[in-house]
């Protein structure tokens, strides 16, 4: 079930919009203040956020930009400012949809099903497994929302392996694949690269998934969590 975090101070309201999150079927995660919103949003890798403007220690705007740092999930904006320039100011910053308070749960849940519906088109060319996001289309991987830096052969090794989680490839393949059939080299090219990818992705949670050895097959990006 996709993530969805509240953050919402008024406790009334933010217990209402999870029970709707919940009976929608998503997971609901609460956060009643700035700080712990950003500590949670890093811990739970959210689907989408659903973000308060008023809030304790750092207010929705403060946390919006914190987000669009390092993440383009979505994010719909809540608050009772019912002022036309304080939604062309959300949606500006990076906010994929605005609501102002009072609102009727139902249309809440109708605007995350939309909002999630166009980001799952946006993102048809992003790999997500667990904290390791991979821009198929930007050639970018991060985890943990931080980039990770890699050289353009082992970049396009992984590449390559996303497009195939769980499917085990040979060396010689691998070198078809990835080198190409004019690489002459040794095919130790191979277990150097899946090394240093290994030392860039140290950080990705054992319990979400690996880069594997079978012993006298090859190689995969074995994936535990998506």
């Amino acid at each position: 079930m996709k993530t969805i975090l509240i953050v919402e101070d008024e406790l009334s309201i933010s217990q209402v919009l999870k029970v709707y999150v919940q009976k929608a079927g998503y997971t609901a995660v609460q956060a009643f203040e700035g700080n712990e919103a950003i500590r949670k949003f890093e811990e739970h890798n959210p689907a989408l956020v659903l973000l308060d403007v008023m809030l304790p220690g750092k207010d929705g705007w403060s946390i919006l930009k914190e987000i669009r740092k390092t993440s383009s999930c979505p994010v719909i904006m809540l608050t009772a400012l019912g002022d036309v320039n304080y939604k062309l100011d959300g949606l500006n910053g990076g906010a994929d949809d605005y609501i102002a308070k009072p609102f009727i749960a139902d249309e809440v849940i109708a605007r995350i099903n939309a909002v999630l519906r166009r980001a799952q088109t946006d993102d048809t060319d992003i790999k997500q497994f667990g904290c390791l996001q991979i821009d198929m289309k930007a050639h970018q991987v991060k985890v943990k929302h931080q980039i990770v830096e890699l050289t353009p052969r082992d970049l396009s090794l992984l590449l390559f392996l996303a497009e195939h989680p769980n499917q085990t490839f040979t060396r010689d393949q691998l070198i078809e694949h990835v080198w190409g059939w004019e690489y002459d080299g040794s095919d130790r090219a191979v277990d150097l690269a899946i090394k240093r990818l290994r030392k860039g992705l140290q950080s990705w949670p054992e319990d979400e998934g690996e880069i594997k050895t079978l012993r006298g097959l090859g190689y995969q990006l074995s994936v535990y969590k998506k």
